[in-house]
């Protein structure tokens, strides 16, 4: 399965060749209730194609397409799915991805994709990555305040001390010893089995450390919460470069509390990091606004987002307004959402934002501090 947050950082989705296909739908994690699932796939694949019909012939869409009704036949995937799927196609081009958040069912066709689900899971502020460490193996999650996946890990990081190089090495210790007055000489003696798991266990944390931080925490930039035991907390913090570490730690191993449990441990750390990032963005925006270096009215924001100066925006989760934005001009044309080629207009300011450096961060309705969909801070 294909990995959201490495193809984002990789920058693929910028400037695809259109046509541009995005399907999204909440899907189930158990039996009977999935059952339906590839049904529901195969009818939103079906409102594509005809989408494709006004402006396509039968062997463009047919290329189109089959990627998308070849996942509809893979009875694996979907003996596997989350709460939720998106999968976008183009020319050459096919991407499918299994969501922890339940993401409402569309079926766009433009020239672009349609990625605010895909902000939303990547930029929401309640969204964070969980490991667990003991001294014999680590496991790794991604969660938000719903729900909590473990991931399967890259190969670059390792499992367990025997993955690291030189881990079964034995340490000594050099002592000194003096067979006469005058004839000092050299032993080695071999440390105690006590130094030796620190010694495995500092090098096995040292690497997890540098590829958690390298392959996860710097793409993603989410909060990562460290789940273990406080002798191995203490450890594994001491040695950490990771400056996305949260400080309050969650003290047992992963394996020994249910998922569900897991989960409400998390949420109960990272809530009050989430409160105050939102707290502090909605400040930021009410001290900006007297200065002119914030604006909630979306004609503005657009004209702006083309001349690269917000440098944060805050989007409304599950609000769309469907509409043309040109991306030279910042000119809207209103449309609807049925139409070829027309897409939700806040996620294209959206992706243009984070083209030019910005931040985006998706706000759930009741957060947002404006009415309008868009809260954004300018850099000048």
């Amino acid at each position: 399965m294909d990995s959201l947050d490495r193809d984002y950082a990789a920058g693929i989705f910028n400037n695809p060749e259109p046509p541009c296909l995005s399907l999204y739908q909440p899907t189930h994690r158990v039996h009977p209730d999935n059952e339906q699932d590839p049904i529901r796939f195969r009818n939103l694949v079906k409102e594509l194609e005809h989408s494709l019909r006004r402006d396509y012939s039968s062997r463009d869409i047919r290329h189109l397409i089959e990627p998308f009704h070849k996942l509809a036949d893979d009875r694996a995937f979907w003996n596997s799915t989350l709460t939720g799927l998106a999968a976008l196609g183009a020319p050459g081009f096919f991407r499918a991805y299994r969501l922890r958040r339940a993401v409402p069912e569309l079926a766009i066709v433009a020239d672009s994709f349609h990625l605010k689900p895909l902000l939303r899971i990547l930029q929401s502020a309640d969204d964070y990555q969980l490991l667990g460490v003991s001294q014999e193996k680590i496991s790794f999650f991604e969660g938000n305040r719903d729900a909590l996946d473990e991931v399967e890990l890259d190969p670059i990081v390792p499992r367990s001390p025997a993955d690291v190089p030189g881990g079964e090495a034995k340490e000594f210790h050099l002592s000194a010893w003096t067979s006469s007055p005058r004839s000092p000489g050299l032993r080695y003696s071999e440390g105690s089995k006590s130094d030796l798991v620190e010694n495995d266990a500092t090098r096995f944390f040292r690497a997890v450390d540098r590829a958690i931080l390298e392959r996860y925490s710097r793409p993603s930039r989410l909060p990562l919460l460290l789940a273990a035991l406080p002798e191995n907390q203490s450890l594994f913090r001491r040695i950490s470069h990771n400056p996305f570490l949260v400080s309050e730690p969650i003290n047992f191993y992963p394996g020994d509390l249910s998922p569900d449990a897991l989960c409400e441990q998390a949420w109960e750390v990272l809530q009050p990091h989430y409160l105050a990032r939102l707290a502090g963005l909605t400040e930021i925006f009410g001290a900006a606004k007297p200065r002119g270096l914030s604006s909630d009215n979306l004609e503005q924001i657009a004209r702006s987002a083309v001349a690269a100066r917000v440098a944060t925006l805050l989007v409304e989760a599950d609000r769309q307004i469907p509409g043309r934005f040109d991306t030279l001009t910042g000119e809207i044309q209103f449309e609807e959402l049925a139409k070829p080629n027309v897409d939700d207009v806040l996620d294209d300011i959206a992706e243009l934002v984070l083209k030019n450096g910005g931040q985006v961060v998706v706000v759930p309705k009741e957060r947002m501090p404006t009415d309008s969909g868009l809260a954004a801070i300018y850099r000048f």
